[in-house]
């Protein structure tokens, strides 16, 4: 089960707010930063959990919850699609807050939030106030050096670039949000809802959680816990290059590349990736990709009802009876016995 946040000592801004929660006011109150060129899905699925829990229906007034996006300077921030947001309130006293959240942007143009929004964080954790990092909003949070001594979230898809740049972190990139006492963190995207439910639930009440997810047509609240959408690896190892390696797999599962391909794309030999491989995890980068491609058609057949050549084709075999023959050779049973036996009554 996930952590509870640290309790923190009410200051007379917190009891103000439990004297209003105690008369019909919210119960939940949360202050949005936006990084420049922030992701505008993992903000807008964040963003309307907390309206559609705070009403009646989807009537959106912020009665049980609210929010605001903050700022230093109260200009508008652009999403990395485009869209822009304005900010409604100035920084001022993160204590009025029961949680910060800052929501990251693009990998490639991750750039620092600025030293007014990192005086600002440092206060709010100095006050006990909880910090949230959505998407990259992680990576910001430690930039800031807030995150020093805790588990994190980042997505699948960016686990090796955190390892490569915070080097003495944990980062857990096998479950969809992390709670760990006063941080929480999540993956981005719809795992950003999920973590929304999670403090609606825990401030607001389960019903109200689970309604703001039927709202949106996701049918239930997921745990912590629960796997990223993505490819879960099996492979357990802190190498950056293997890291590195498993993730361009990762990323061209219907197109496999050549070990000699992949060798290129990240600046190193056959030789040196094969070498890595066998001290890290003991086998051949070849059987790692295999592995990979596999684990994906298993995971495609017991939970949907994709044909079976389809699958094969989207996990990289071309040949319906290659697929076949590995495929046993790794689970001691057929893509279409397993899909029986998976099968409902089966």
């Amino acid at each position: 089960m996930p952590e509870t946040p640290a309790p923190r000592r009410p200051s007379a801004t917190s009891a103000t707010r439990i004297g209003r929660t105690a008369a019909g006011g919210a119960r939940l109150s949360v202050g949005f930063i936006l990084a420049r060129r922030f992701t505008l899905c993992a903000f807008a699925n964040f963003v309307d959990v907390l309206r559609l829990a705070a009403d009646e229906g989807d009537r959106s007034r912020p009665i049980l919850c609210n929010w605001t996006v903050l700022s230093d300077s109260m200009d508008q921030v652009t999403s990395s699609c485009g869209i822009s947001v304005q900010p409604k309130e100035r920084l001022g006293d993160p204590s009025r807050f029961d949680y910060i959240v800052v929501v990251g942007g693009l990998m490639d143009e991750l750039p620092g939030l600025g030293p007014a929004y990192e005086r600002f964080l440092h206060e709010a954790a100095a006050a006990g106030v909880p910090l949230v990092g959505v998407c990259s909003g992680a990576f910001m949070l430690h930039h800031a050096g807030l995150l020093d001594g805790y588990r994190c979230c980042v997505s699948w898809f960016h686990h090796a670039d955190f390892l490569e740049q915070f080097e003495g972190l944990d980062p857990v990139a096998d479950q969809i949000f992390v709670v760990d006492r006063d941080r929480l963190t999540c993956s981005g995207g719809a795992s950003s809802a999920h973590l929304a439910a999670y403090l609606v639930d825990k401030h607001v009440g389960r019903a109200a959680a689970s309604k703001s997810l039927h709202i949106m047509i996701i049918d239930e609240a997921l745990e912590p816990e629960k796997p990223q959408p993505g490819i879960t690896l099996d492979f357990k190892t802190r190498d950056p290059l293997v890291l590195r390696t498993l993730l361009l797999m990762q990323q061209n599962i219907d197109t496999p590349l050549s070990i000699t391909d992949i060798a290129k794309r990240l600046g190193h030999s056959k030789r040196q990736i094969e070498r890595h491989f066998r001290s890290a995890l003991d086998i051949s980068p070849q059987a790692a990709f295999l592995s990979i491609r596999l684990s994906l058609a298993h995971h495609q057949i017991v939970s949907g009802d994709k044909p079976i050549a389809q699958i094969a084709l989207d996990c990289g075999f071309c040949d319906s009876s290659h697929f076949s023959r590995m495929f046993r050779k790794q689970f001691e049973t057929t893509p279409h016995a397993l899909r029986r036996d998976s099968a409902p009554g089966g």
